[in-house]
């Protein structure tokens, strides 16, 4: 393939490569190891099951031994990129966009729905400490690693029970999403269905308002219901009443991205603290009330106040 019809876009975040665009911004072309055969073999077995991802056009070896594909574009602009391109001095995320997002969403939903495993206990745990990275939390935070928290985890996973695994994308948010589906399914594995899509706009909260939006209360309630009226059409059930135990594990995924710094590191060290409290207060409002409230965790800019004042731990 000749490379220069290939404009440079990025190099590829989690693997050794990079990713192209065609000048005339129709197809991409993507480099890596195998780690990237194996995502293409994916996404071509769930583009054959109605999932709204890319279609692989071609793919091969280039003349330096990297593996490419080479995909349709779905758009030259994510949500999260039209979101921030959007914002007018405010920090509300536009109706558009998160109306668009359930629409991808349930388009997602629905092909998930429509293709479930069975879940059982042991493939229930796996996908929590993968998708929690909990080793690798309770080992940089062993204070968490306790009775406490591995009980409300349990519970968790006791009201998945009955839930049906699907294949998902494990790392969905509005960065990953367009208009017409959605992409980089590297991170690709089971999950109970609703996972990937139902915390899309909680998650936001998570990042302590670096994003740079926001969605309010009314978006985040027709986006849940614009899901639950997908998953009733195909399940018979909602899928919102698990948004509490899914939530309990993108606090630990969220966490598990910060890594304790040197508490002279200040900014890192912060950051690493804030996750912690927000894990902590997800946590103790799962023991009381069943679920997790993202509209009461603190920005970081406010805990970071508290924070020097002495008000968090």
């Amino acid at each position: 393939m000749n490379d220069s019809t290939w404009q440079f876009v990025k190099k590829r975040t989690t693997a050794d490569g990079a990713v192209y665009v065609s000048a005339d911004g129709t197809r991409y072309r993507r480099t890596g190891g195998p780690e990237l055969h194996a995502e293409a073999a994916f996404q071509r077995r769930i583009a054959d099951r109605n999932y709204p991802v890319p279609h692989i056009l071609e793919e091969g070896i280039t003349d330096d031994g990297h593996y490419y594909v080479v995909e349709e574009s779905l758009g030259s602009q994510t949500l999260h990129e039209r979101a921030v391109a959007s914002l007018d001095g405010g920090r509300t995320l536009a109706d558009d966009i998160t109306d668009t997002a359930a629409q991808v969403a349930a388009r997602l939903l629905r092909a998930q729905a429509a293709h479930r495993v069975d879940a059982t206990p042991s493939r229930l745990r796996q996908w929590l400490e993968g998708a929690g990275f909990t080793q690798n939390v309770f080992q940089e935070n062993p204070d968490l690693d306790k009775p406490r928290t591995h009980a409300v985890l349990n519970h968790a996973l006791d009201r998945l029970a009955t839930a049906p695994l699907v294949w998902g994308h494990l790392d969905y948010g509005l960065p990953n999403v367009l208009p017409a589906g959605v992409i980089d399914w590297q991170h690709h594995g089971l999950v109970p269905l609703g996972y990937d899509v139902l915390p899309a706009l909680e998650i936001i909260a998570f990042k302590g308002g670096t994003k740079g939006y926001t969605a309010t209360s009314g978006q985040r309630h027709r986006y849940l219901a614009a899901l639950d009226d997908a998953s009733r059409n195909t399940t018979g059930q909602p899928v919102s009443q698990n948004l509490g135990p899914f939530l309990l594990v993108k606090a630990l995924f969220f966490l598990a991205l910060m890594r304790p710094a040197d508490p002279s590191r200040t900014d890192k060290h912060l950051k690493w603290q804030y996750r912690r409290h927000l894990f902590t207060k997800g946590r103790e409002q799962y023991e009381r009330t069943g679920t997790v409230d993202t509209a009461l965790f603190p920005g970081l800019e406010e805990f970071a106040a508290g924070h020097s004042a002495g008000d968090h731990p």
